[in-house]
């Protein structure tokens, strides 16, 4: 690509060791970072905001994917260092900038049409991801590599041990699509854990009405003494499950979404 050299060269030339601070395993697999570009759907056209990028690999795969332009917001001043030899390859569609995601308005880095695609690093992926979500119709879409276990949240239906807060505040403002899961041994140093990378398409408006601030406390509520009836679990909220047509001898993973909604719209009067 462009006569770049091979990313274990480039790693080796910078000494980009992964640090474990920072989250980083590294995928070095082109062939799988162009998977993972393909499954965020037609880049033409499109700015794509990229969040760790480490040595380069996704990012290769972004711009060769036709992205009109890629912002890679990167913590690592050594990785900073390195992509500049891939800025300079493609001065005028691809930006790196150095920061911690966590502290910027990815959203303002780029005009619209906007997506996210990232393997993130672990330590920071779902506090990353509950920020965008209350910013989540400014993306058109967001591809997003998480442990597995992490995934699995994400994308669980009600009645399973996987389903929870996270799987309700996520579907409630997206439709969650479940790509495919990379081994530990795709990346560089292997993560003690499996991969998984996620789709997340916003939905133009949210599955059922609710307001965020209630929908938070009912799903802690409730979640937070999972194994308890609904009746007593719920029991400060004084809610009538008879007017809202629950059952107070459910347990929180038996819900959907649309019944949490209620729920919390029931507390907001």
């Amino acid at each position: 690509m462009n006569g770049l050299p091979p990313l274990r060269d480039v790693i080796k030339r910078f000494d980009l060791g992964a640090r474990k601070s920072l989250g980083q395993h590294f995928l070095l697999d082109l062939n799988l970072c162009a998977r993972i570009a393909r499954a965020a759907g037609n880049l033409n056209g499109a700015n794509v905001i990229e969040i760790g990028p480490g040595p380069g690999g996704l990012t290769r795969a972004l711009l060769d994917a036709g992205a009109a332009r890629v912002v890679a917001v990167e913590h690592d001043s050594r990785c900073v260092a390195a992509l500049a030899e891939l800025q300079d390859g493609y001065p005028d569609r691809l930006e790196i900038i150095e920061a911690d995601a966590l502290e910027i308005d990815v959203a303002a880095l780029v005009p619209a049409p906007r997506r996210i695609v990232a393997n993130l690093p672990y330590n920071i992926a779902t506090p990353l991801l509950l920020g965008w979500l209350h910013r989540i119709t400014a993306f058109d879409g967001l591809t997003l590599m998480f442990q597995k276990e992490v995934a699995e949240r994400l994308t669980a239906a009600p009645g399973g041990k996987t389903y929870g807060r996270l799987s309700i505040i996520t579907q409630w403002l997206c439709e969650v699509r479940f790509e495919f899961n990379i081994s530990k041994q795709a990346f560089t140093p292997p993560p003690k854990v499996a991969s998984s990378l996620v789709s997340l398409i916003p939905r133009p408006v949210p599955l059922a009405p609710a307001e965020w601030a209630s929908l938070e406390k009912v799903t802690a509520q409730a979640f937070g003494q999972r194994r308890k009836m609904l009746r007593s679990s719920l029991k400060p909220l004084n809610l009538d499950f008879d007017a809202l047509g629950i059952a107070p001898t459910a347990r929180a993973e038996e819900l959907s979404v649309q019944q949490f909604c209620a729920i919390a719209r029931a507390c907001g009067k």
